[in-house]
């Protein structure tokens, strides 16, 4: 009778089995696509084939997901390897070994190390976009709204696990992708705050484009030297220094339609 003539148990289907050695007693490896490599003992028992499955992986691999699950998970992955490593310096490989997948799971996700790249800048400046819009429209008291607009990108820089880096301090700068998430994630946020300067002042769209830019590049720009330097100062006190200096400025043009008198 042949040697695999008879099979005890079932075994799952799979794509792609690699034979490393085959005995009596031992050991086929199989490499499952999208999974850990898994060993099978074999042992001859009257004429057929009894298989005992063991895996091999120190970190759990090929467990199923949902789709939208995975892909958070392959994103926060890369978030860490991005920031510690920057772009040029991470490989899909450090990616697929932290998020605990091999990389044709990863590569089912996301064609290349760019595509995925520009699925976190795309997540994470539609972040800050919201969470400036969220505080101008957070009060009506112009005052507060500054406060509440630098502290959006404090909030930011020391939230978001190190994902301002990717947005504000990336190596990949000169890629025209990501150069235009950047420039999107600015305008956006200097385009919020000028609708608020415009409607208050009744100053032009083109002038008060001019000052959101202001306010949002100094917001943006300490908000990172407060973060660089080991937040030596409190965050809310850093807020208030900052939203004093800006209001000092902005507070000089009068509400449109009050009198002044």
């Amino acid at each position: 009778m042949p040697l695999f003539g008879a099979v005890r148990g079932t075994f799952p289907a799979v794509r792609s089995v690699k034979f490393c050695a085959l005995t009596a007693h031992t050991g086929v490896t199989e490499k499952y696509d999208g999974g850990a490599a898994h060993t099978r003992m074999w042992t001859i028992l009257g004429g057929g084939v009894t298989a005992i499955e063991q895996t091999e992986a120190a970190r759990p691999r090929g467990t199923r997901l949902p789709r939208r699950a995975r892909r958070n998970q392959l994103l926060g992955a890369a978030q860490e390897v991005f920031v510690a490593q920057g772009y040029h310096s991470a490989a899909m490989d450090d990616i697929a070994e932290r998020a605990g997948v091999s990389k044709p799971v990863l590569y089912q996700h996301f064609p290349g190390k760019l595509d995925l790249y520009l699925a976190l800048l795309d997540q994470h400046c539609e972040s800050l976009i919201q969470s400036v819009r969220g505080a101008l429209a957070s009060t009506t008291d112009n005052k507060q709204r500054v406060r509440a607009t630098m502290d959006a990108y404090f909030a930011y820089v020391e939230d978001e696990g190190g994902a301002f880096r990717l947005v504000f301090e990336s190596d990949l700068t000169n890629e025209p992708a990501v150069r235009e998430r950047v420039d999107k994630v600015t305008n956006e946020c200097a385009e919020a705050i000028c609708d608020v300067i415009a409607e208050d002042t009744g100053l032009s769209r083109a002038e008060s484009m001019l000052l959101a830019s202001g306010l949002g590049g100094l917001s943006q720009v300490v908000a990172r030297s407060w973060l660089h330097s080991d937040r030596s100062v409190p965050r809310e006190q850093a807020v208030q220094l900052l939203a004093s200096l800006a209001w000092r400025g902005i507070a000089g043009f009068p509400l449109h339609g009050i009198d002044q008198h």
